[in-house]
Parts: C-alpha cells; sequence; structure tokens
C-alpha cells in the first residue's frame, strides 16, 4: 500500500471528527485534495444541511492552485454521494472538476449510493481506489451505516464499575466516576442523539442527563415509563433539553409536566428490537445506554447493542448490584486518573480479536 495514501486518508479522517456530533442524521466526512505530495484543499462536513466535504475541500483552494485541481487526487473517507438530498451530488461535482483520481476508505450504505457513488465515477474514467484504512473509515461511518441499513440506532452502552464489580446499590446513589471521567461521558452525550435510562436508575440517581462538561447540544433523553413509576418532580422532566417518556397510554390524557417533555406512545408488547425501529422512525440515529444492570442486560441478550464503554473506578464497595459480567477483549484502553476505561465493539465488527490487547 502507498503510505502517501495512508497518511492522506488518516487527514481527512482527523478532519471529519471535527464535526463529531455535529452532522445526524449524516456521517461526519473528510476530504483532502493532493497535488504532486502537496495538500492544496482541505475540508468536512460540518453540519446537516451544509455542504459536504468534497465541496468544502475544493472551496478552499487558492487561486493560484486553482489549475492544477483535475491533475489532483482526492482523499474521502466516505464513498461521495450520487444522489440528490439538502445538497447535490458530490459525484456531479468530481465529474465536473475533471479530477481524474479518487480514493476512499469505505462505502455509504445509503440507499441508491452504496457502491453505486464509485461505479459513476468509475463510468466517467474517473480512477477510484477503494479500502484505505477501511476499518478506520468503516468506524467513522458506522453511526450512518447501521442506520441506513438496518433502520435502527447505533447502540453505544455506558457503566461504570467499583473495584469489585458492583454498578451501585438499590438504595441511593453511588458515584463511581472522577471528574475527568464525568467529562469524556458528556463527550459521548455530545456524540449521540439520544440518551436512555430506566426509570430504576432516574428514580435512584434523579440525573439531568444533559451535556453540561462538553461543547455542544444535549442529548433527547429518552425514558421508558411504562408503568408510570416517575414522579413530577425528576429534574429532568423540567430542566433545559428535549425529553421523551415512552408510555403505553395516549398522552392526551395526561399532559406532560413541561413543554419539552413528549410521551411517545409504544404499543404493548413491543420487544427491544421493535423500540429501537420506533426511535429510528422518529429520527434517532445513535442512543447511549446509561441504564442499569437490567437495562443493560437486556440490550446484550436481545443482541441489541453496536458499542460499549465501561468504567472500573478503584473504590472498593464491597456490597451492592453486581454489574454484567464475561466482559472479554476490549479494543481500546484508557486511563483517567483513578478510572479505567474499557472500549468493546461488537464481535460483528471485529476483524480479529487479540486478547493481550
Amino acid at each position: 500500500m502507498n503510505m502517501n495514501q495512508e497518511t492522506y486518508m488518516r487527514r481527512a479522517l482527523d478532519l471529519a471528527r471535527l464535526a463529531e456530533g455535529d452532522t445526524s442524521p449524516n456521517p461526519g466526512v473528510g476530504a483532502v485534495l493532493v497535488y504532486r505530495d502537496r495538500i492544496i484543499g482541505e475540508g468536512f462536513h460540518a453540519a446537516y444541511g451544509q455542504p459536504h466535504a468534497e465541496v468544502m475541500a475544493l472551496r478552499s483552494v487558492r487561486p493560484e492552485d486553482q489549475d492544477f485541481i483535475p491533475d489532483s487526487t482526492l482523499f474521502v473517507t466516505l464513498e461521495p454521494c450520487c444522489v440528490y438530498g439538502r445538497t447535490p451530488p458530490c459525484t456531479d461535482l468530481i465529474i465536473r472538476e475533471r479530477i481524474k483520481k479518487v480514493v476512499i476508505s469505505c462505502l455509504d450504505k445509503s440507499p441508491g449510493v452504496n457502491g453505486h457513488g464509485v461505479a459513476l465515477l468509475r463510468d466517467h474514467g474517473v480512477e477510484v481506489i477503494e479500502h484505505i484504512l477501511q476499518e478506520e473509515g468503516e468506524y467513522q461511518a458506522l453511526i450512518r451505516n447501521v442506520f441506513v441499513s438496518e433502520q435502527r440506532p447505533y447502540v453505544i452502552l455506558k457503566m461504570a464499575f467499583s473495584k469489585d464489580g458492583f454498578v451501585g446499590r438499590a438504595e441511593n446513589q453511588v458515584n463511581l466516576s472522577n471528574p475527568g471521567s464525568w467529562r469524556l461521558v458528556h463527550r459521548l452525550r455530545h456524540r449521540v442523539d439520544a440518551i436512555l435510562v430506566g426509570t430504576g436508575t432516574a428514580l435512584i440517581d434523579n440525573p439531568q442527563l444533559t451535556n453540561r462538561l462538553f461543547w455542544g447540544n444535549d442529548p433527547i433523553r429518552i425514558i421508558p415509563d411504562f408503568n408510570k413509576k416517575l414522579p413530577s418532580d425528576q429534574a429532568f422532566l423540567h430542566d433545559k433539553g428535549p425529553t421523551w417518556i415512552l408510555c403505553h397510554k395516549d398522552p392526551e390524557r395526561d399532559p406532560p409536566p413541561s413543554q419539552q417533555v413528549i410521551y411517545k406512545v409504544i404499543p404493548a408488547g413491543t420487544d427491544l428490537p421493535g423500540i429501537l425501529t420506533y426511535l429510528a422512525k422518529e429520527g434517532v440515529t445513535s442512543i447511549l445506554i446509561e441504564g442499569g444492570p437490567t437495562m443493560i442486560l437486556s440490550f446484550l441478550e436481545s443482541d441489541c447493542w453496536d458499542e460499549a464503554i465501561l468504567s472500573t473506578t478503584d473504590r472498593f464497595l464491597g456490597s451492592g448490584i453486581v454489574g454484567p459480567t464475561g466482559w472479554t477483549c476490549p479494543q481500546d484502553r484508557i486511563r483517567i486518573g483513578t478510572d479505567d476505561f474499557d472500549w468493546f465493539r461488537h464481535p460483528r465488527y471485529l476483524r480479529k480479536c487479540d486478547p493481550t490487547g
């Protein structure tokens, strides 16, 4: 493999991450335009409805470099789109600018694209090289690709453990994270469309579930309350940010406690995959599950998860609620102060697994 191709694609991936959490329901995409081993243009898709990465890269080319565009190579983290959405197809732009070579990391699974963008470029004489840093590119586009190909949100599980394997106590809230870890969790909240907790966690912790320690918007707060256990004084029912209460009852008969609270009626008997399908139809592309062990287990047992982030603090509880066990082979591990964070990806996404890390 040409190492320069990896270098420029890695730059494009870094650019794509600059808009993490801001492009939903679109994916984050980065693009780099290279002429004779010199970057003459680069850009990224900053927000939904705004120009795509390819457009921004070409717009950034200085006037004195404009004549080099046709003989340049365009590196894009995701297959260029070939369908009309809120913006014109990027394949049209590439063809119009007479760019002769395009390098991509992975395909866009969106309906109407999914290989058709590559085929269209090749039909117009553009050389297309695929699969450069493919695994990194696929991870970058995973939220979008899961949403459009499986019609469900991308699911991230998050749990905090004590050193002896407990996740809390039934009678009161237990803090199992340090301030540095709180900031990381709030960054995760910025990354997703929605955050979900169960009524048990809501009753014990009375959480705000907002993004207060990282820049960006608050996620939609989703709480299944099918048995009407939530009291009206819960914090998330009255502070800023949208809140969805999943219920079986007609919301018109039970007015919400504040304007930002919306009842979402789920038919009785709907299983967890069905709930996720419903949320996808409501536009939720990704969801962070910060519930207790019962909720986490329900996602694991239903095989409805894509990524898991588990933190373990140095603190011992001695007793309490035991968290799910059996986690092996984390794909990444970091330490923040007294807390260890392990990242797991669903086995369906793994090409290999080295237990030694």
